[in-house]
């Protein structure tokens, strides 16, 4: 499945994360606080956004509205709650 933004908004794909305590015991993604960085997957077609496909990012905690595509999580957001892109 495709998905094309519209406007300014973007295709997030919602980094998941497996927490382990240090006795090995793993909690699950429901006791977990909600993740907050992602890979920028698709964005829609405005000049104004600065982030690309691939860009990875830190977004605000309460943004967009997630889904699941393929059976990974992902976010569609507007482009105003995208908080960084993370550079290594």
């Amino acid at each position: 499945m495709t998905i094309k933004p519209l406007g300014e908004r973007v295709l997030v794909e919602v980094k998941t994360s497996e927490e382990k305590t240090t006795g090995g015991i793993v909690i699950p993604q429901a006791a977990q606080e909600k993740t907050q960085e992602g890979l920028v997957v698709s964005i829609g077609e405005s000049d104004s956004i600065k982030v690309k496909e691939g860009d990875k990012i830190i977004y605000d905690k309460y943004a967009g509205t997630q889904f699941k595509i393929d059976d990974k999580d992902h976010l569609l957001m507007k482009y105003e709650d995208i908080l960084a892109v993370i550079k290594k």
